[in-house]
Parts: structure tokens; sequence; C-alpha cells
């Protein structure tokens, strides 16, 4: 992170993170359902196969739908060494920060993430016996808040170690906590089920309201942890993107770790199965190797070779990825496509679904575009 003409820490806008952020959003803005409508214009088998990816697996196993999530939380670690660069800087080969302005944009980000997800949730509705407390931005916000302050007060030279010894301990530790801790009046052989799991447990315990499934949430508080390693994976790849190291270097580490975190979490897993709503630490380990994976193909397509014009709509997306997801959970633009459609939508037979999917995506992507031609981005 050093620079050696300014003795500064700087940060350089790398369009691959921006492009990767967009192509995940696209399918949460309705890409997924679009896939399915095509897909299930077929009764194939390969096709409903095909179709299953882009759901969420109903317990243990994991699909390219779960990998969604994972994804957003590393490239939200991944920007944060990069974001916070510009509050360090090196004196006399001291490292100076300005711990007030950092702390101050670091909670107050904190805050926003974490309200905007309450009012998704419906906040204010007022009935908050029956809302639904976590959630994907509370998630975020609990994860970015945790990461950020580690590379604020850890010293420089020891966040790359301290980092990589915590996300171990974590992993370890929730495993063997989900392991040998049990639920009261649950077998041991259960303890991984959807009833007899100790996160879930915790969850019923501790939080109020309404919970994601019956016995727990996928955004709850013990499965948290290794959530927050997902986002530490990420800050330690932002912090080798953030240095002097050749482009190529950057691949190579990129593939190398990203193939041993997918290796060690697929062996992992035999014990400690694959399961995105209790986070487990195989699934923190197979979906943080995919990720690296994926980041390097897009590092090199991009920022690598030079290719950005396919990627434009997905930077377009990238760049106010927690604008649309905000702004689609509170307005349903299917209103404004039924404004043009809804003439002819039903003359289209079995491609009714699919044209109206791409009407919606085209819609929520020029609402973006009008923000990104006004320069009008949603920092929080």
């Amino acid at each position: 992170m050093n620079d050696k003409n300014s003795q500064s820490f700087t940060k350089t806008r790398i369009l691959s993170i921006d492009a990767l952020r967009g192509f995940d959003m696209f399918w949460i803005i309705g890409g997924s359902e679009l896939a399915i409508a095509i897909l299930s214009l077929s009764n194939s088998e390969w096709a409903m196969r095909l179709a299953a990816q882009f759901r969420h697996s109903s317990w243990n196993g994991l699909t390219f739908y779960d990998f969604i999530f994972p994804l957003f939380l590393f490239i939200v670690g991944l920007t944060i060494p990069l974001s916070l660069a510009k509050y360090y800087k090196i004196e006399n080969n001291l490292e100076k920060i300005d711990y007030k302005h950092a702390f101050l944009r670091i909670i107050t980000r904190t805050i926003i993430l974490f309200l905007l997800g309450l009012i998704i949730n419906g906040l204010l509705n007022f009935n908050f016996q029956e809302m639904r407390w976590p959630g994907v931005l509370q998630r975020i916000a609990i994860c970015y808040l945790i990461a950020a302050i580690l590379i604020i007060i850890i010293p420089h030279k020891f966040q790359f170690l301290f980092i990589s010894i915590l996300i171990v301990t974590i992993l370890i530790s929730y495993w063997l906590i989900m392991r040998f801790v049990h639920v009261p009046g649950i077998s041991v052989s259960n303890y991984l089920s959807k009833e007899g799991n100790l996160a879930g447990y915790i969850d019923r315990l501790l939080i109020p309201g309404r919970l994601y499934y019956e016995y727990g949430d996928n955004e709850g508080l013990l499965s948290t942890f290794p959530a927050l390693c997902t986002t530490l994976f990420g800050v330690l790849t932002g912090k080798i993107l953030n240095t002097n190291k050749t482009q190529i270097f950057k691949m190579i580490w990129m593939i190398v770790v990203g193939l041993i975190l997918l290796l060690l979490g697929i062996g992992w897993s035999f014990i400690f199965p694959l399961n995105k709503i209790l986070w487990t630490s195989s699934f923190t380990l197979v979906t943080s190797g995919l990720s690296l994976l994926l980041l390097c193909l897009f590092y090199w397509l991009i920022d690598y070779k030079g290719y950005k014009k396919w990627a434009f709509p997905f930077i377009v997306i990238g760049l106010n990825a927690i604008t649309i997801y905000v702004v689609q959970g509170i307005f349903d633009f299917g209103i404004i496509v039924n404004i043009f459609v809804h003439g002819f939508i039903n003359y289209l037979a079995s491609f009714k679904d699919i044209f109206f999917l791409i009407c919606l995506i085209l819609i929520k992507w020029f609402f973006l575009y009008f923000l990104y031609k006004k320069k009008i981005f949603l920092k929080a």
C-alpha cells in the first residue's frame, strides 16, 4: 500500500471489482428468475437440474445462487483496504492514521446499511413482533464494521498475519462449537439438523420477531462469525491488490489461494457439510475460494487484458449495487413494466414470463444508468 513517490497510501479504482459486484447483483435483480423461466421452457432433466442452480439449497448443499451472497460479502471486504487507504499517511517511515475521520466513515456507513436493512424488513410498518430483524444488509453492516475497524486499529505490517490467524481461529472454533455444544433435548446425531443446530437454537432464544425459517435465521447471530471470515478473505485479497506487486503476481496469488481454499473446503465438507443457512466453515472456504477464482477471471479480462466494453452493463449495476437492492426492496418495478406491456404480453404464451423479466431487468438497469450518468452513487 505504500507509494514510494508520495509516501502515502493511495487508492486506485479497479474496474474488475465494480464489474464483479454488478455481475453478482445482476442475479439478484432478476437474473436468476430469468434463467429459471428460460430453462422451464424445457421439461428435460438437465434443464430442471440447471434451473435448481438458480435457487437456494433447502439445507445442505451448494448451488450457484447460494454463492451470490458470499461473493458480495467477499467484495465488501475487498474494497475496505482500498476505500480506507486515504486515511493513511507515511511520515518519516511512521504510519499516521486519521482515526477521527476513518471511524466517522465506518460508523456512518454501518448505521446507514443497518437502518436500510431494517426498513426493507418492514421497520416502518411498526409491527415489531412480526418483523424479521436480521437481514442481508444487517449482516453486511456488521461484517463491514468489524473488518474495517481491524484495518484501522491493527498496524499495517501485522494486519495480514493477524487477520489470517483470526480467520483460522473463528472457522475452527465455529466447527467445534457446532459439533460439541448440543441443543437441549436434541440427540447428538442431529446436531446439524434444522431443528437441532446450535445456531438456530441461539437465534430462537435471543432474536425477537420472525425468523427466516421455523428454527432459526440464515442471517442469525452465531453464523455471522464465519460470514465475517468471508469478508476478511476479501480484506486480505484487497490488501494484495493494493500493493505494488505486478498484476501477474496478483493473479497467481488469487489462483493459488483460491484453489487451496476450494480444496480445503471440499475436504472439510465431508465432516462439516456445505450449508449456506448455517454458513458452515466448509461453505466459507469453498465460496471464498470460488470468489477468488472468479475475481481473478474478471481482473485478467478487464484490468490486465483491457477488455472493458463487455463489462459496462455490470459496472453500471456494481457502482450502485446497494441502491438497487434497497429500492427494489421497497418499490415494485413491475408496476412500471405493466404500464408498457399489459396490452400485449398475454399474447406471448409461454414466453410471457421471460419477456416480463427481461423488461423488469432493463427497467432497473436504465434506472441505474440514469444515476450513473448523473454521477449519483449511494456510498453506504
